[in-house]
């Protein structure tokens, strides 16, 4: 071996170990004295123990009623019964009668920047962070980035504990390929895939995301010099089809079914099909071709991520359900949303093809699929950070899943991804505290979700209504 084939195999070493420990929780950091996370601390103890509460763990297992859960330090400590669980001496005792835990959610599609109507995008570097934290999402993958490096410095401020909000996995900007937006990277080789990914995992991306019009020949060497240096791919697809995509190596894939190639006859290898939502919408979800797909993505271990909040946004007579949004948003944003969402009213998608596109990921998940979620706060600008999180909930209840189902999909699935499921994304002894308590029964009402008191992240209570109050108005501006 000569010298240089030393270095370089040193170097690759060195990546590798670096990025294997980037996939693990970060160290916890307590809310630094004066910081703006320490101002929205409400529980900060030992030892805690939530009492009284209907448990939905994330395993998948049935809702449990009058359920303790401590947490001592980091980690949950205990999980059972009333009268079963032993509370530490000197324990917070937090009576929660009436309240529903689940896990902390694991967003697999969370941008940290917004697109408003119209298609102005702003970084959120304000907002992002406490939306997602207050509305319980305590673990993110930013699946495409417009600013990576104000993303990777939130990164840092979160995790020494300057900023509130939750675990950020980066992901590089946007691998395509004649796409106008110039935000993305275009790629005209595979040269200059393997290039770009070296350097993205040099400066901390752990994954990366293809987009709609990027070449398969350049998307197999993406994924090729990604897992050679340890990094994961995924791709919010059209010229590559899903199935085409599986067999290049994919990681995982977003959207569902209006994303999916596979079903446009005669399609063009490498082009994006300009009539893809209408062969999508159409598909027999009982025929060949989506058994083929799910099998095909099955069997390699590819997930999907479903982001049905902002689907939701372009289909007719789907009005917005949730006041908050409408809040949070800036006047001129605001003014905006409600302009273009009369609009899509009048001429948008029928609903029709949305609820197909609710019983695909319905049935991929009872196909033996993992099927993860995440907000994609881009669209029309209707679904927000957090917010639209919460609402995949109300809509994979709407498409047939038990609530266990649904919090699986928010939580423990995404953790599963992210290759974080030994310590996050259920509510199990040993596993790191991250919670969402809400006020009612999430099991009987849906919209409990929206109803967040306190949200634990690495044992620590953060004041939900507090963090979510500061961001109204704000929304399109910071």
């Amino acid at each position: 071996m000569t010298a240089h084939t030393q270095t370089t195999a040193r170097r690759g070493a060195t990546v590798l170990v670096l990025l294997a420990a980037a996939v693990q929780p970060a160290e916890a950091q307590r809310p630094a004295a004066g910081s703006e996370a320490a101002a929205y601390v409400a529980v900060d103890a030992g030892a805690v123990a939530l009492q009284g509460v209907t448990l939905l763990d994330g395993t998948g297992a049935p809702a449990a009623r009058d359920q303790t859960i401590v947490i001592e330090g980091t980690r949950i400590t205990a999980v059972g019964a009333a009268g079963d669980v032993a509370i530490p001496d000197g324990a917070q005792v937090m009576d929660l009668r009436g309240h529903t835990v689940m896990p902390g959610m694991v967003g697999l599609h969370n941008h940290l920047f917004y697109m408003a109507a119209g298609g102005r995008m702003h970084p959120m570097s304000y907002t992002g962070q406490r939306l997602y934290l207050g509305s319980g999402v305590t673990t993110i993958r930013t699946t495409g980035s417009l600013a990576p490096y104000a993303e990777l410095n939130l990164k840092d401020e979160i995790e020494r504990g300057l900023q509130p909000g939750p675990r950020i996995h980066i992901t590089a900007p946007y691998m395509t390929g004649n796409e106008s937006l110039n935000i993305m990277t275009r790629f005209r080789s595979p040269e200059q895939a393997r290039r770009f990914v070296r350097y993205w995992a040099a400066e901390g991306a752990t994954w990366l995301k293809a987009y709609t019009t990027i070449s398969g020949e350049n998307l197999a060497a993406a994924i090729d010099e990604a897992h050679r240096v340890g990094l994961k791919v995924t791709g919010h697809l059209c010229s590559v089809s899903f199935i085409e995509a599986v067999e290049l190596g994919i990681d995982n894939i977003e959207h569902g079914l209006r994303t999916n190639s596979d079903y446009v006859p005669d399609k063009v290898k490498d082009e994006c099909p300009a009539d893809l939502w209408d062969h999508a919408e159409a598909v027999d979800l009982d025929g060949p071709e989506v058994a083929a797909t799910f099998d095909a993505m099955i069997g390699n271990d590819v997930a999907m991520t479903s982001t049905l909040a902002v689907y939701e946004l372009f289909v007719q007579g789907r009005p917005t359900r949730d006041a908050r949004t409408l809040e949070a948003m800036a006047p001129s944003v605001r003014e905006d949303y409600l302009a273009a969402k009369a609009q899509i009213d009048e001429i948008g998608r029928p609903e029709a093809g949305f609820l197909n596109a609710m019983a695909y990921e319905k049935a991929f998940h009872d196909a033996g699929g993992v099927l993860a979620s995440g907000v994609d706060p881009t669209g029309n600008g209707g679904a927000l950070a957090g917010y639209g999180d919460q609402r995949n909930y109300e809509l994979f209840i709407e498409a047939g899943f038990s609530p266990e189902e649904a919090v699986q999909v928010l939580s423990a699935n995404g953790a599963r991804v992210l290759g974080v499921f030994e310590d996050l994304g259920t509510v199990e002894a040993g596993k790191i505290a991250d919670l969402v308590v809400m006020r009612g029964d999430l099991t009987a009402n849906p919209a409990v979700v929206r109803e967040v008191t306190v949200v634990f992240k690495d044992g620590i209570g953060y004041d939900s209504p507090a963090m979510l109050s500061d961001v109204v108005g704000r929304v399109g501006i910071n």
